[in-house]
């Protein structure tokens, strides 16, 4: 597998940003209280998984009044109770697990004549006041728009909230399922999200229901008790919480992990690639997909099985059989279909084998039919006679009915090789238990069920509501196969950020009818590289294609290269993973979380940020079909930027009108941006990331820039109790020098690298006068690429190597430019795009033979990135020249365009005339696809110089 510095600079990167929260003490209800001292945190701990939540609230958080209850758990949320008996609720919800914050400062006032209660709450550091709530307990007491009242202050204005306020500002969450989905025509709404621009959100708790128990740390295994769901008590109650964070969206969703659970980080290989596709399958035929993998160089990790693994309707109807639960016949499926998979066993080991993960499709809703093979145990275990042949309905929300789904029908086929599930549940919204979802119900008895099992849990369904983002993966559902459904998918996913629901994986290339054009698949697959999760997937349909090998080129090539990119960046996905799960702010989120005073961060809908080192605004929408440019609007903030595939700079906060060739994803980055990567695997894992590779993009003399390389085993749950490492990363540039600096390690996880090498890359610069590592000079590698240091003069990239050290060691990189070249950067703005345009007029033109060929002085200047491979030292003369060279190839190019129909009449005559020519062809077509040639050359050649 080989993935070229060209190929990765004109697919695209990103960067970026930061976070924020808080804490302490109240008073008696009958008097006022002065402020006192909180304690701030901006990382609040909070219970990792491994230990038990708290529901309780301390009493000191807590302000009783009548029916009424108010718990302060931070200075900007508060939990707001009534109930018509005065009886509260402690249990956790299916959403709110842990209540037992430290302390916020606030203080509890009255009214003169006691008629009202008024409570502040403060921040510190500057101590400032944040809410005042204020309530009237008249009548019974319950919450009105006359009776209950929040201020806040958003943006330096007063804002009062009332219970009947509606807030049409909510920036929104997500919905269960894209199923159908046209575009941003969603079938199902998409419910409100804990962020607005209002400066205020809130959650209705009151008909939720609760669990018996918040102790998720099955401390003994599965043997542990699972909490399990129960009704709220009967009688009137209100239970709402008041998200009160103004536009501080970062601080509200950190705040909201501390109560509702952190979002788990996935194992490592969740963040490769994954093959799906709905088809019957042999393990015939996937074994030689397996094969078309590897001989293609695209790398792969999971293997989704659609329903085809089980048996099927058709061998259902031939034996006469029912679905007695009135659902449709062959979709819940729990027994291999042996026709296909003989051995399901062998052929699982084969899988695991070559390093592959491996999901079946479930749908659920029919329960346990007769011919099942696990039947007669489940019908005895439910106290069915299995000679009845009367099924096991389906029954989630029994204790004893999932206990038996898991240990019976699940379990067995884990152990013949199965990693996780696929819940594709499109059945009922509703179970027996009132105002449980079955979705987010199924959800939480699969991922719950991988936690007592001890692995790091992993699953993959649609969205349930609100609490769902402990449960990931999601499974966005079947949309329509239009650039209007690719288009939407950037909004939906980062807006899904908003309700803490970070990884969406949706069906790359879409999923009805199945069919698309290449250029469709290709900015989708881009998108998708770029995405929480990279599957493809499509509907049974024989004309559908998802093997990127099996498109014609450029777009084969151009797909295996996105796949191979992708791959490559997984030190930098599972870090910002990992700040995902630390932080509550997923890495794939709206621009607006860091930028949000500026409108244009709510109106460019189709950016968003990538890790906080990329921002990313895929292209959704067709190339022009002479030219073959897709023509963005691209919105910057406030900054420094640099288009990954051109090597432009952008000075923000501004829009630009940008156009990209089908190789080019447009992905910006901050100046000095750096992130990991790691050298070429076919699957996650195959081999250590070693070297390590670093790309630091170019600082401003007198700046620093820093990250951190997260690392841990990839598959346990002892990330959770500090078993990790973390590798450090420090640029700094000073005049003509950077000193980048890297380790030493910190922390340790089981198997760890003990040594490791590292490939330093510095792209869109000048070339080194030296280079030397640890104090030792490191020459220049000549034309072999081997023995020192090297440059890539398409991109403008300097690699240098690190030969393997002990990961205690600090390595120190120090590279020497010429005197004064720093401050000549601008020379060099844009040229990798320039070089990838001139390419592109070069290849056009040699389209239009034999009317035209490409002009030598094209070929000179495109040849500009390969002479300075070569011979780096002449790169001052070489940028001078390009800059000269540019402006004759657009001049050469005119003037073959001037002239080139009367030539092209010309042509078309002389080869009409031979007698021996084909009679069919079509001559017309050939001037026109010539005609189009030279256009497309001709802008290129333009846009060479933006």
């Amino acid at each position: 597998m080989r993935i070229s510095l060209q190929q990765l600079a004109a697919i695209g990167l990103g960067l970026g940003f930061s976070l924020g929260l808080s804490a302490q003490t109240p008073a008696p209800a009958d008097q006022a209280v002065k402020p006192a001292a909180a304690a701030i945190s901006s990382r609040p701990a909070m219970p990792a998984q491994s230990e038990a939540y708290n529901p309780v609230a301390d009493p000191k958080a807590v302000v009783t009044v009548g029916n009424a209850r108010f718990t302060v758990l931070t200075p900007e949320l508060i939990r707001m109770e009534w109930a018509a008996d005065g009886k509260f609720e402690d249990h956790a919800s299916f959403v709110f697990l842990n209540r037992r914050l430290p302390v916020p400062k606030y203080e509890v006032t009255h009214s003169v004549n006691g008629s009202a209660v008024v409570i502040n709450t403060f921040l510190q550091s500057p101590l400032r006041d944040v809410l005042t709530l204020t309530y009237v307990p008249t009548g019974d007491g319950r919450f009105t728009a006359k009776n209950l009242s929040i201020k806040l202050t958003v943006d330096g204005k007063e804002v009062v909230w009332r219970p009947s306020d509606t807030d049409p500002d909510n920036l929104q969450g997500t919905t269960r399922t894209l199923d159908r989905a046209l575009g941003s025509k969603t079938v199902e709404p998409i419910e409100p999200g804990l962020v607005s621009r209002s400066g205020w959100a809130l959650v209705d708790d009151s008909t939720r229901p609760l669990f018996d128990s918040a102790d998720f740390s099955f401390k003994a295994g599965e043997k542990s008790p699972l909490p399990w769901v129960v009704e709220r008590p009967a009688g009137e109650r209100q239970d709402c919480y008041f998200f009160g964070y103004g536009h501080d969206y970062r601080k509200a969703l950190g705040d909201y992990v501390r109560v509702a659970g952190r979002i788990p980080l996935p194992p490592r290989f969740a963040f490769g690639a994954w093959w799906s596709r709905y088809w019957d399958y042999s393990d015939q035929e996937l074994d030689e997909l397996v094969r078309g993998f590897h001989e293609n160089d695209v790398p792969l990790d999971v293997f989704v099985i659609d329903m085809g693994w089980h048996i099927s309707v058709d061998q259902l109807k031939a034996a006469g059989e029912v679905d007695q639960s009135g659902e449709g016949l062959g979709w819940t499926g729990y027994t291999w279909n042996k026709l296909l998979f003989p051995d399901p066993d062998d052929f699982l080991a084969k899988l695991h084998a070559e390093g592959l993960k491996t999901t079946l499709n479930l749908h659920p809703a029919s329960g346990v039919q007769p011919w099942e093979a696990a039947y007669p145990a489940m019908a005895k275990a439910m106290g069915i006679d299995p000679a009845t042949k009367k099924y096991v309905p389906f029954d989630i929300t029994d204790k004893k009915f999932a206990t038996n789904y898991m240990n019976l029908l699940h379990h067995p086929l884990e152990r013949q090789g199965i990693d996780f599930w696929w819940l594709d549940w499109q059945q009922e919204q509703r179970t027996k238990m009132p105002g449980v979802m079955p979705t987010w119900w199924l959800s939480y008895v699969h991922f719950t069920d991988q936690q007592r099992e001890g692995k790091r849990p992993l699953l993959f369904h649609r969205w349930g509501g609100l609490g769902n983002h402990r449960y990931q993966i999601g499974f966005s559902g079947d949309t329509i196969s239009v650039w209007d459904s690719l288009a939407f998918q950037p909004w939906f996913t980062a807006t899904a950020a908003n309700v803490g629901y970070a990884y969406w994986s949706h069906d790359i290339g879409g999923h009805m009818p199945g069919a698309v054009e290449p250029e469709l698949y290709t900015r989708w697959v881009q998108f998708g590289a770029f995405s929480p999760i990279l599957r493809t997937h499509t509907t049974k349909n024989p004309e559908t294609e998802r093997r990127i090998w099996a498109y014609p080129e450029p777009y084969s090539s151009i797909l295996r290269s996105t796949f191979q990119l992708r791959y490559a960046l997984e030190p930098y996905l599972y870090t910002e993973a990992r700040r995902t799960y630390d932080t509550g702010v997923a890495f794939f989120r709206p621009l607006y979380y860091d930028w949000p005073k500026e409108a244009a961060a709510y109106t460019s809908k189709s950016e968003y940020i990538f890790g906080d080192q990329m921002l990313v605004a895929p292209v959704t929408a067709p190339a022009d079909k002479v030219n073959s440019l897709a023509t963005e609007t691209v919105w910057l903030p406030a900054g420094e930027w640099i288009e990954w595939p051109t090597g432009k700079h952008f000075t923000g906060p501004a829009a630009f009108e940008r156009s990209f060739s089908i190789e080019q994803t447009p992905v910006y980055l901050h100046a000095g941006a750096i992130v990991p990567m790691q050298p070429p695997m076919r699957y996650t894992g195959e081999k250590p990331v070693d070297p390590l590779i670093v790309n630091v993009w170019p600082l401003a003399p007198g700046t620093v820039s820093n990250y951190s390389v997260y690392e841990d085993s990839g598959v346990s749950v002892e990330y959770q109790r500090g078993v990790f490492a973390r590798t450090p990363i420090k640029a700094t540039q000073t005049g003509d020098t950077l000193r980048v600096e890297i380790g030493p390690v910190q922390g340790s996880y089981p198997k760890m690298p003990l040594t490791r090498g590292f490939e330093l890359r510095l792209p869109a610069d000048w070339p080194p006068a030296s280079v030397a590592v640890n104090g030792v000079a490191v020459k220049h590698a000549g034309p072999t690429g081997k023995g020192g240091w090297s440059f890539e003069g398409n991109t403008l990239t300097t690699v240098i190597p690190v030969p393997s050290l002990n990961v205690a060691t600090k390595v120190t990189v120090e590279v020497q430019r010429a005197p004064g070249l720093t401050a000549r950067r601008n020379e060099l703005d844009g040229f990798a795009g320039a070089m990838t345009r001139l390419r592109g007029a070069y290849d056009a033109l040699h389209q239009t033979w034999p009317v035209s060929d490409p002009p030598d002085v094209l070929i000179d200047a495109m040849q500009t990135g390969d002479r300075l491979s070569y011979h780096p030292e002449n790169a001052q003369q070489e940028i001078k020249r390009v800059h000269d060279l540019l402006a004759k190839a657009q001049e050469a190019i005119a003037q073959i365009r001037a002239t080139f129909a009367p030539r092209m009449e010309e042509y078309a005559k002389r080869f009409l005339a031979d007698n021996w020519r084909p009679a069919a062809v079509d001559m017309e077509a050939q001037k026109q696809h010539r005609l189009d040639a030279v256009t497309r050359a001709e802008r290129l050649a333009t846009e060479a110089g933006k």
